[in-house]
């Protein structure tokens, strides 16, 4: 029983080792690349201790740019439609099934 029990805690060791590897950013040529900084850029302290724009990407994701396009459209659905259905919804709970859940995101919004 000792055996078996040192045999499965060596396998679960060996399992768990394969885990701890170093996954450090680097470049073509194998050499490590520093991040530009060790702070994430949405904790609000980062901005005393480093420069967000050094962070962040050189280029802008493209579809950035049509995000900019799509938000009123989506505004506008949000306002329109959304919030009416939910407002019905939640006068008539067990009829459409809205729980405390769906209160909760009704009442977070802005």
């Amino acid at each position: 029983m000792k055996t078996t029990a040192r045999a499965m805690g060596a396998l679960l060791l060996l399992a768990l080792a394969g885990c701890t590897a170093n996954r450090q950013a680097v470049d073509a040529n194998g050499d490590y690349v520093a991040p530009a900084s060790i702070y994430s850029v949405m904790d609000s302290t980062s901005l005393v201790y480093t420069d967000v724009a050094a962070g962040a990407p050189l280029n802008d994701h493209p579809l950035r740019w049509t995000a900019f396009v799509l938000h009123p459209f989506g505004q506008a659905f949000d306002y329109g439609l959304n919030r009416p259905i939910y407002g019905v919804s939640s006068r008539v709970p067990y009829l459409f099934g809205y729980t405390s859940e769906d209160s909760m995101v009704d009442n977070q919004r802005r």
